[in-house]
């Protein structure tokens, strides 16, 4: 039934692959939103990008429509152990976060952010590097490429704002 379609498009006929397209787009749509619980707009448009780049390697023309799930069900895994990642280093870093302002309440957590991004780039820097970090000013001025007393005037400076912002300095 597609085979005709496939032998066309394979040949360069775009209509013929638009045909394609519109014979299985609601299907495939449809099987990605039960089976795969991914983005199925997204993983499907993306498979028939797959699916037009790689015609030359269906074997069997009648074949089509498993071969095009096969492609969406692979992109969705992808999809899917790519957002695990992400999650996985999303919490790992608000643990991290967290752990370092742990003596800190929500509300003074969010001031030192809020200060810290008020703060310029060179500043906000060695500030972290420095006392965040633990690293040394010289450590701190050799990463960042700014001379020593620079970096003490950065650190100085970016400890009394962030002080402030939190209360401790009259």
């Amino acid at each position: 039934m597609d085979a005709p379609l496939v032998r066309a498009a394979r040949g360069g006929s775009q209509a013929a692959f638009g045909r394609l397209v519109e014979r299985h787009q609601q299907g495939l749509r449809r099987f990605l939103r039960r089976a795969a619980g991914t983005d199925a707009d997204d993983v499907a448009q993306e498979a028939f990008v797959t699916a037009w780049s790689s015609l030359n390697r269906l074997r069997d023309d009648d074949g089509f429509r498993p071969w095009l799930y096969g492609i969406a069900w692979r992109k969705a895994l992808t999809m899917n152990r790519s957002a695990a990642r992400s999650a996985r280093r999303d919490h790992a870093w608000t643990q991290e976060r967290d752990g370092e302002t742990s003596g800190l309440g929500a509300e003074d957590r969010l001031a030192l952010e809020a200060a810290m991004a008020k703060l310029p780039g060179d500043q906000r820097a060695a500030v972290t590097l420095c006392l965040a970090d633990g690293w040394s000013h010289s450590e701190a001025a050799d990463a960042l490429g700014l001379p020593l007393g620079t970096i003490k005037s950065h650190v100085a400076r970016g400890r009394d704002k962030l002080l402030s912002v939190l209360g401790d300095k009259p």
